[in-house]
């Protein structure tokens, strides 16, 4: 991949390649794309996919976190000209086609030096020596070990929510063990969305089948986070896609930046209205839009017409301090982490709690990067970009897209387990660099979700 150096912005600046430049570890931004050209991984897909649109959710939800974390390509080897189960606009009608429309690769057979996910009961070619493991998900879990060391869950067709769940940590640990992390790709790693604090997620559980979502919801921010969000509301099989009302409040327009980290957004339509991209693919699915084109400042003086649920997705801290001052029911967010080795950190809020969001937020100012390393001092010698752009680029966070889908499948898991007469959680803290010691803390008083709109999904009956 040829990079001129001129044309680097805040607004094209793949937010992956940006951690090699905040490391110091590359020279020049053209040496950080060439690094991250290096990166490719291998999907084998077994014969599940033909019949079970959970596994083709998983298989979806990796090509498209992964075409944009690993440039060197997401390659998926198996009989993928089958028919499309999931609705899922312009990726074509069957599943091959949707795997090349989301930036994939259709191969006939795996490369031998690239790191392997097998999803189904697919076998692995015996000519692959580098780390291999299986992704797995059933219900409201998902996760991934070592072929041969983790044992598979049943994996139902109906089991959306933990498919995306096991699609986003594959990818995660692949992205990891590229990066050096020596433990990604050799652990057993997973959780269960009915009870986050649970460390044995392959073991039974009590969790219902998943029927129910919220029909009506208010969306804050469609970058990163916003649109991990839809694509993991989106992915559900609801019964009437016309029952569910999304509102969509953003202020921006997509640059080329978000393409690296937001997984609705496609070069095509970059200078877009975000708010407009995101509700021509959610009627696209069937969904009911509406637009609000405006700052969040917690001013919106909410009707009855309004959906009493919000999620937000934003990083401005002014923003998140008025939260709770809005007036909805209730409100989910979530915050990322920044900077090369913090980026796997996801924390998730739930309001009303026992702080407000003035008190969490108010006051506060974010820290601003500094642009250090070589990299931005070649920029800067070399006249591609002046000391007010540097601190313009170094303040852009750094990003991957399979962090904010984790966190998404926590805020969505949040509104269907209280939904489902579930534990109702007030924060959530972990680091998919060591998630087995996330941190949980339950709320005290319950809540009554079921007064703020809900609809269908299609799902099975579960033996006792």
């Amino acid at each position: 991949m040829t990079i001129d150096p001129r044309q680097i912005s805040p607004d094209n600046l793949h937010r992956g390649v940006k951690m090699a430049l905040d490391t110091g570890e590359v020279a020049s931004v053209a040496d950080g794309y060439a690094l991250f050209s290096r990166y490719r991984v291998n999907i084998i897909a077994g014969p599940e996919v033909e019949a079970s649109r959970a596994h083709q959710v998983a298989l979806l939800t990796m090509v498209n976190t992964g075409r944009r974390s690993l440039l060197g390509g997401v390659h998926v080897a198996g009989a993928l000209d089958v028919p499309l189960l999931v609705a899922l606009p312009g990726v074509g009608d069957t599943l091959s086609q949707a795997v090349v429309s989301l930036g994939g690769t259709w191969v006939d057979k795996p490369h031998d030096d690239s790191p392997t996910i097998i999803l189904g009961s697919a076998t692995l070619p015996t000519t692959v020596t580098v780390p291999c493991f299986v992704a797995t998900f059933d219900g409201w879990r998902g996760g991934v070990g070592p072929v041969g060391e983790c044992e598979r869950l049943s994996e139902r067709a109906d089991s959306t929510l933990g498919a995306i769940l096991a699609g986003a940590i594959a990818m995660s640990e692949i992205f990891q063990n590229l990066r050096g992390y020596v433990l990604a790709g050799h652990r057993t790693v997973g959780m269960s969305l009915w009870d986050p604090e649970a460390l044995d997620w392959h073991g039974g559980d009590d969790a219902p089948a998943i029927h129910a979502a919220p029909s009506r919801l208010w969306l804050m921010g469609l970058g990163h986070l916003g649109q991990a969000y839809l694509w993991t509301i989106a992915l559900l099989d609801f019964e009437q896609p016309e029952a569910v009302e999304i509102t969509l409040q953003d202020f921006d327009r997509l640059s080329e930046a978000n393409d690296s980290t937001s997984l609705l957004t496609t070069l095509d339509r970059v200078g877009e209205k975000k708010t407009r991209v995101m509700a021509e693919w959610l009627e696209g699915r069937g969904f009911q839009t509406r637009i609000v084109e405006r700052k969040f400042d917690g001013d919106l003086h909410l009707t009855d017409d309004d959906p009493q649920v919000a999620l937000c997705g934003v990083d401005n801290l002014e923003a998140r301090a008025a939260l709770d001052e809005a007036g909805f029911k209730l409100v989910v967010e979530a915050g990322l982490g920044a900077g090369p080795d913090e980026y796997v950190a996801a924390r998730i809020h739930c309001f009303p709690a026992s702080v407000t969001s003035r008190s969490k937020w108010g006051g506060l100012d974010r820290d601003r990067a500094k642009g250090e390393g070589r990299a931005y001092d070649t920029l800067l010698e070399s006249g591609a970009i002046d000391a007010c752009g540097l601190v313009q680029l170094a303040t852009r966070t750094v990003g991957a897209p399979f962090v904010g889908l984790v966190a998404a499948c926590l805020v969505v898991g949040e509104l269907l387990r209280r939904l489902h007469g579930g534990p109702e959680l007030e924060v959530i803290d972990l680091s998919l660099r060591a998630p087995n010691q996330r941190m949980v803390v339950q709320l005290d008083k319950r809540s009554h979700p079921w007064s703020y709109g809900f609809t269908t999904v299609r799902s099975v009956v579960w033996p006792s």
